[in-house]
């Protein structure tokens, strides 16, 4: 659901939860169908007693979306939107995948191994290769290389935590993106998903092709 008209927060309260994915879901809660900044999310999800601003912000909205369901719209959702506003469009929340299965440390000590410490998300037949500790020039904050699943969680959540080969290292940017092209409730593709992540050519593109399929006019 995208909200009929483009409403900005001015909530700048102290928000005092637990942990960074708490004082953050607080914000979104309190700000339902309401624009919420960058800015704004850094500043809820700062340590209310250390005053330290968390370089792992964007994971943790990650993790908003795809382990606890909740429906927050970004630039790619809703066109009116900029790359640093987000909505939660209502309380509602989907279901979502069972418990992750981890590699061993040998395992993952491969894999690092392999990628060069890098990320290896390819995408256009080229590779991410952002390393860990590197500034992702996008989504901001430091590169943290975490495990994932070669066949989807959603797919098959039981890949052999011990077989190098079942699974990838990704920085947090495109383990998102990963999570974002599969349905956790249905392991189906998420086509939806896919085109709000390509360009817009390449929106075009898919449009031009459904358009053909479907035998529409559109002059």
């Amino acid at each position: 659901m995208i909200p009929t008209e483009k409403i900005y927060s001015d909530d700048d309260r102290k928000y005092e939860q637990k942990s960074v994915s708490q004082r953050i879901e607080a914000l979104f809660l309190n700000n339902i169908g309401k624009v919420v900044t960058r800015e704004q999310i850094i500043r809820a999800a700062t340590d209310p007693v250390t005053g330290k601003e968390p370089e792992n912000w964007h994971q943790r909205l990650s993790e908003l979306r795809t382990d606890k369901g909740y429906t927050i719209l970004s630039k790619r959702d809703w066109r009116a939107l900029t790359p640093e506003e987000y909505v939660l469009a209502t309380a509602e929340r989907r279901p979502t995948a069972a418990k992750r299965v981890l590699p061993t440390g040998a395992c993952w000590n491969s894999v690092l191994a392999r990628s060069n410490n890098t990320c290896e998300w390819r995408e256009d037949g080229q590779a991410c290769g952002m390393s860990e500790g590197d500034t992702d020039p996008i989504g901001g904050g430091t590169v943290r290389l975490t495990p994932d699943h070669m066949v989807p969680h959603s797919v098959d959540p039981a890949s052999d935590p011990t077989d190098p080969g079942k699974w990838q290292a990704l920085c947090g940017r495109h383990q998102v993106m990963k999570k974002n092209y599969w349905d956790s409730s249905s392991g189906k593709i998420n086509v939806v998903a896919i085109l709000q992540a390509v360009n817009e050519q390449q929106k075009r593109e898919a449009l031009t092709f459904l358009v053909r399929y479907f035998g529409y006019d559109i002059r």
